[in-house]
């Protein structure tokens, strides 16, 4: 099989478990307290991460701005550039890449567990759908949890860039 035909197949089955795993959000029934434990792990569990990248994705752009604002006089605009920066694509961006990782990879390592050691074998042989019981959750939760990160992060960034132009181009003064 060559690696057009492969791929083709790969795209295939990939796009074939996500619809299931799509209506799987919808279909009854609805696993409530595996969501609600994928919400604590996705999203609690990249908040350090979010408010790391947010708080110096807001102090570095802060730095980085104010010089060239400076040269055009327009200093005083600093922190509106960088709030409808972070707000509009640096937030959103950063946020989802650091939930993709690090929340990707988590459900990879316990989907990868759950297969070495049959659970998702002992799911069907129960007559239970492993994609409703397992993906739509974590999808579902995915979704709840990355706008709130998202937001998290804009906060974060937009305090972070106060306080560098505050404390080191002695902006509010």
């Amino acid at each position: 099989m060559n690696v057009a035909t492969r791929a083709l197949l790969e795209l295939q089955e990939t796009t074939l478990l996500a619809a299931r795993a799509a209506r799987g959000i919808f279909k009854r029934p609805h696993y409530i307290p595996e969501t609600i434990e994928q919400m604590d792990v996705i999203g609690v569990g990249s908040l350090t991460i979010i408010l790391l990248t947010g708080f110096f994705t807001g102090g570095v752009l802060t730095l980085q701005t104010y010089p060239t604002l400076q040269f055009y006089g327009a200093q005083g605009q600093t922190g509106r550039l960088v709030a409808i920066s972070l707000v509009r694509e640096l937030g959103p961006v950063l946020s989802a890449l650091m939930v993709a990782g690090r929340g990707g990879s988590a459900i990879a390592a316990e989907l990868g567990s759950m297969t070495v050691s049959e659970q998702i074998d002992a799911l069907h042989s129960l007559g239970r759908d492993p994609i409703s019981v397992l993906a739509a959750p974590r999808i579902l939760a995915g979704l709840v949890t990355t706008p709130v990160l998202v937001a998290i992060a804009n906060v974060i960034g937009v305090i972070a860039g106060m306080i560098a132009a505050e404390f080191t181009v002695h902006l509010g003064n």
